[in-house]
């Protein structure tokens, strides 16, 4: 019995994804549960397993291509009772409904021409493809609507959307781009409208000598958009510390060899920096913060994003109630995250409602970093790499294993003087550990 494969749900706010891979081609057996495909959503790039045990018989959406959820992707075929199945097939044509007369389809062939899309100045305002913009207004999008919206000038606020919750859909788009719409219209106050969020190709492009180009992926697209967003959105200000690493990595280089022995997780610097942020983000809770409108959203949960660099972008998975976790449970819930971030086994839920994030530049090499913050956060850690350089002590040079550490915060809610003091905090946990970690 044939059985279809669906495009998935990946969280409640997606309503399309994009097929990025079949890892099978049409005639390959396939085991339940076992990786069929790869997806893209806003969210999270993941592998979908079979539904059932088969043969791929067909795909039907093929890789680069980006359809609504619940749209058949392909069928698989169990070999099962084909002649029981066809018998149906013979008699659907008895009940298939008679032709339409031909008279019906003469409106189609004197349909008005085309006609340019309504410009911005008919709804008032300046045209935008900001999606925080854009949700404010009630319109709801997705990055690929949005960058099409962009290319071709389509005012999304002239738009109604077909999809789930009045979202405008990809046909939707499709649809009024195919009316007609001038290339790169200019928005009310001069400027091009089509490269406000600094993405689409202007008119006269900037090629020149020996080049390729090659389109952002789904996930660079989604990273690009939420950037440029975040420092339009938040006032970016940064601190920055000098900590001294030199106990910690005493104790990490004596005890790895033994923590790995006893709780089978390799022993690294990320749980050390979480606990001190977690401590400072108690003692200073406006740093573990969102800002909604203009009210400012104190969160009583520390969720704390994790940046981890992937192969094909970066994806920021999120540990929840991390300060109800012991050192033990950090280092067990990061290592987790992380590998299933590389290996695209990663749920919606698990990169969603952090409530401040850490990026570590410092593995591959950084001195230090100045990040942007990952709304709707208000704040960001950076952590350089941990060098050992000579610093003074006590009026006598020593040589110490020492890191920069840098926070990008929203100046909307977060001063500087509580910026420093946060930072400081963070130093003090850092220089002065006594927490067990075995």
């Amino acid at each position: 019995m044939p059985t279809k494969v669906l495009m998935p749900q990946m969280g409640e706010s997606i309503f399309e994804g994009t097929v990025t891979k079949w890892l099978k081609k049409v005639g390959d057996k396939v085991e339940r549960d076992e990786p069929l495909f790869e997806i893209s959503t806003d969210k999270v790039d993941a592998e979908i397993p079979a539904p059932a045990s088969g043969t791929l018989k067909e795909i039907l959406v093929k890789e680069g291509a980006t359809v609504q959820i619940n749209t058949v992707v392909g069928m698989l075929d169990d070999g099962g009772a084909p002649a029981a199945a066809a018998a149906p097939a013979k008699e659907a044509p008895k009940a298939a409904a008679p032709p339409p007369p031909k008279a019906e389809a003469k409106p189609a062939a004197v349909a008005p021409p085309p006609k340019a899309a309504m410009p911005p100045a008919a709804v008032g305002g300046e045209l935008t493809f900001d999606a925080s913009k854009l949700r404010e207004m009630g319109i709801r999008t997705s990055p690929l609507v949005r960058r099409l919206a962009k290319e071709h000038s389509v005012d999304l606020r002239q738009l109604t959307g077909s999809g789930a919750g009045g979202r405008i859909s990809k046909t939707d788009i499709l649809s009024a781009i195919e009316k007609g719409v001038p290339a790169y219209a200019e928005a009310p106050a001069g400027r091009p409208a089509a490269v406000e969020l600094g993405l689409a190709v202007p008119r006269e492009r900037l090629y020149f000598g020996r080049y390729t180009v090659e389109p952002m992926t789904g996930m660079r697209r989604s990273i690009a958009e939420h950037m440029v967003a975040s420092k339009r959105t938040s006032p970016h200000v940064y601190s920055v510390d000098e900590v001294d690493m030199t106990p910690i990595a005493r104790l990490r280089a004596k005890l790895k060899d033994e923590f790995e022995q006893k709780t089978e997780s390799k022993l690294t610097f990320m749980p050390f920096f979480i606990r001190a942020t977690v401590e400072a983000l108690r003692a200073f809770p406006t740093v573990n913060a969102s800002v909604d409108g203009t009210n400012v959203v104190l969160h009583k949960d520390i969720n704390i994003g994790i940046a981890v660099a992937l192969d094909w972008g970066l994806i920021v998975p999120v540990i929840k109630g991390a300060d109800e976790m012991n050192f033990l449970g950090l280092q067990r819930a990061l290592n987790d995250l992380a590998e299933r971030a590389r290996s695209k086994k990663l749920k919606p839920e698990e990169v969603q409602h952090s409530t401040f994030s850490i990026t570590n530049p410092g593995v591959f090499g950084g001195l230090m970093g100045l990040p942007v913050i990952n709304q709707p956060n208000v704040a960001i850690l950076g952590i350089g790499s941990i060098q050992k350089r000579p610093v003074v002590i006590d009026d006598a040079i020593a040589i110490r294993s020492m890191a920069y550490l840098t926070l990008s915060y929203d100046h909307r809610v977060v001063d500087g003087a509580v910026a420093h003091q946060f930072m400081g905090r963070i130093k003090k946990l850092l220089e002065e550990w006594n927490e067990p970690i075995l």
